[in-house]
Parts: structure tokens; sequence; C-alpha cells
């Protein structure tokens, strides 16, 4: 018997999932929230099995609730949803600890499949995500630029593409200045940019952030 947290800011989107999930047996209470810091706060309430998480929520990114997650609640397993395609998040996600990613175009019945999956204690890959990462094992020459980030620096890379300050950044994240400022240098590096604005043209290109 299982217990599923939906986290995802569209209430259209949560009905709709909390209708798949309700109809399995096996899920015996399905909870929302509709923002990172309310997804943190229902983890800190009580036990969840899973959680399904949409990337991009207000006040608190995806990928940071999956840190805290990482740290905080190693035994919640998590299915990250997505608007996105898997090229753009997939292997970046599932770096920092997702159990599996899966676009919200999905069938039901993919999601499904997935909820089952991930709640046995496995990760879930769709065919075309696995393809994706096997070509990021083969050093694939077409995988996006962001892939060769950390899970730490695509966390940060995420903040400064939104207009966040290195100052802002490391409150948020408990983090020196010096410390974001490295990662920061890193990410530029990585991807041979110049400035914060070239990782916000980027990822606005890319549609990793709205």
């Amino acid at each position: 018997m299982s217990k599923v947290l939906i986290a995802d800011d569209h209430a259209v989107v949560r009905a709709g999932f909390r209708q798949f999930l309700e109809a399995d047996p096996a899920i015996t209470e399905v909870g929302e929230a509709a923002s990172g810091n309310g997804t943190l706060d229902m983890l800190r309430r009580e036990p969840w099995d899973l959680l399904l998480l949409d990337i991009h929520m207000p006040d608190r990114s995806g990928i940071d609730v999956l840190r805290h997650i990482h740290t905080g609640y190693p035994q919640v397993r998590v299915l990250v949803m997505s608007g996105l395609p898997e090229q753009q998040y997939a292997v970046n996600v599932l770096r920092a600890g997702a159990s599996g990613y899966l676009s919200k175009d999905s069938a039901p019945e993919e999601l499904m499949k997935a909820v089952r999956t991930v709640l046995a204690g496995r990760r879930y890959v769709s065919a075309n995500l696995a393809q994706i990462l096997v070509a990021d094992l083969d050093g694939g020459a077409d995988k996006p630029l962001h892939a060769r980030l950390s899970s730490r620096e695509f966390q940060i890379f995420c903040k400064l593409a939104t207009g966040r300050g290195v100052s802002e950044i490391a409150a948020e994240l408990s983090l020196s200045v010096k410390t974001v400022s490295t990662y920061r240098s890193r990410i530029l590096e990585k991807m041979s940019f110049h400035a914060n604005a070239d990782i916000t043209s980027y990822a606005l290109r890319n549609g990793l952030i709205q």
C-alpha cells in the first residue's frame, strides 16, 4: 500500500493525475501540493512513498525540491513529470536523484507503469529516454550543452538563468558566495559562455526556464 504526493502548480494537471492514481487499489492516499515550499511542507508533515514532481513551480523549482529530498528524505522516490522533452532535463534530474522522468504527453497507461515501477524500487525510463542515456554514455555529440553539468551545477545554472545574483543564490542554498562563484565559473567554462546573459539566452531557447 502506497502514498503518492503530486507536486504541480496547475490544478487541472493534479486532478488528472489524481484520477489515474486513485483508480489503483494499491495506492491508499493521494496528496497535492501547488508549489515547491508547499511540497516540502507536506513532506515534513507526513511520510510519502512517491512524489510526482513538476520542474517549473512557483517559489522553488523542482530541481531544488529534488535536492532537498535526496538529502533529507531519501526514502521518498521521485518521478519527475515535465512538459519538456526528455533530452532537456532527464539526464540532469536522474543525476540529481530522481527515479524516473516522464513527459506529461505520455499516455495514462505509461504513467501508471512508471508509478508502479518506481514504487517497486526500480528506475523508470521511457524507450526514448533509454536512447538518450545510451547516447550520453557514448558521449553523443548531439546531447545538449547543459547535460555536461553536474547536478549542483545544473541547479545553480537554472537560478542564474532566471536572473538571480550570486549572493542571492548563496543565501538560498546555504552556500558561501565564493562557492557559488566557483560553480558559476565552471558552468561558463563547460558551456563556453562568457556571461550570465549567455546562460539566460540558452535557457530560454531550450525551454529550461519560463
